[in-house]
């Protein structure tokens, strides 16, 4: 499976909160804003600049929305776009939603991620 991907503009912060927090005020705004309520956490995705500096969070996440739209329910487009950046020993953390997929990597890693799906046949805008 070909999958097309585009780098979003912002770096990224991935926050984790105590089990049962509210959605703090600050995560409101453009970009790509996910929450995420368990039993044990609640996760939050936002763009970095976001988070306060009092916020325990990981910083510097590059984002690369998968681009190419596919039923909720095919196999194997989470796979596509992962296996090439795990084979290489890389972390991704995957969100999806009814639409489409995300991908964060380390900015620091995202050179390396774009090679990666290139030689897996994929495009990166």
């Amino acid at each position: 499976m070909q999958l097309s991907f585009t780098p979003l503009p912002d770096l990224y912060a991935i926050v984790r909160l105590p089990a049962a927090s509210l959605t703090p005020a600050w995560v409101k705004g453009p970009g790509l804003i996910n929450v995420t309520m368990a039993e044990d956490e609640v996760s939050i995705v936002c763009p970095s600049d976001r988070v306060p500096p009092s916020v325990k969070a990981e910083q510097g996440y590059a984002t690369l929305r998968v681009d190419t739209l596919a039923a909720l329910d095919e196999p194997g487009v989470v796979m596509a776009a992962v296996a090439p950046i795990a084979a290489a020993g890389l972390g991704v953390f995957v969100i999806s939603t009814h639409l489409r997929d995300y991908l964060l990597v380390r900015h620091a890693t995202l050179p390396k991620v774009r090679s990666l799906l290139t030689e897996a046949g994929h495009v990166v805008v």
